[in-house]
């Protein structure tokens, strides 16, 4: 369970975001700039609301009223973001094992879930973008979070390598307990992948959907 309720400006710009998440994935979607990756670094405390509040599963991380605000290297999230930023001095391997809770059963699951094996000994400037992307889900993912955070992490790639990459998101959404927020502007990615829909307009949630009310949502229902 995922509870967002901040306001705050980034900038000149203004977030007001009202979030009710459960198990599964939990989607943020809107229009590039419309203040979706803002929402979710306040999560991951990379930004701190002016009020409100956000709690994961039964953990405190941000509390106006109360005073909390939990460092981002406490907070036990896995964070991806469009660029893998893996280590280029370190094999695909030690990248995995950075942060890595210990945990050799999930190590294997993870592995073979996101199809690592045969990379391990590559360094990542031998990975296609594709292949660095899923190492980065994998060295989130096994740091034990609780809580994967998602920042746009196809929209690097080209539609073949979205393509390659998207069965492996929807393995990870299927065969893990973690739950998933998941920012994209590609309704295609929310559609698939989705339980639960959040639209983000002008730093604002707008509307709460399902994945099938999405794929027939149309902007001009909003006057935008």
């Amino acid at each position: 369970m995922v509870i967002v309720e901040i306001k705050g400006s980034v900038g000149t710009f203004a977030i007001d975001a009202d979030i009710q998440g459960g198990i599964g994935v939990t989607a943020l979607y809107g229009i590039s700039g419309a203040g979706k990756s803002s929402i979710l670094r306040a999560i991951a405390g990379l930004w701190k609301p002016d009020s409100g509040r956000i709690i994961v599963g039964e953990r405190v991380l941000f509390d106006s009223q109360n005073n909390i605000n939990i460092p981002a290297h406490k907070r036990k999230l896995g964070v991806v973001f469009q660029e893998p930023l893996l280590f280029p001095h370190l094999n695909v391997e030690k990248n995995l094992r950075f942060g890595f809770s210990g945990n050799t059963a999930f190590w294997d699951q993870v592995i073979k879930m996101l199809d690592l094996g045969n990379l391990l000994t590559r360094t990542p400037r031998h990975l296609s973008g594709g292949e660095a992307q899923r190492i980065a889900l994998g060295r989130a993912l096994l740091t034990d979070p609780g809580m994967l955070l998602l920042d746009e992490p196809l929209t690097g790639l080209d539609d073949a390598r979205r393509a390659q990459v998207l069965p492996y998101l929807e393995r990870l959404r299927d065969e893990t307990t973690v739950p998933i927020l998941y920012v994209s502007h590609h309704r295609d990615e929310i559609t698939r992948l989705a339980d639960l829909v959040f639209l983000v307009e002008n730093g604002t949630i707008t509307r709460e959907m399902t994945p099938t009310e999405l794929e027939k949502f149309n902007f001009s229902e909003t006057g935008n």
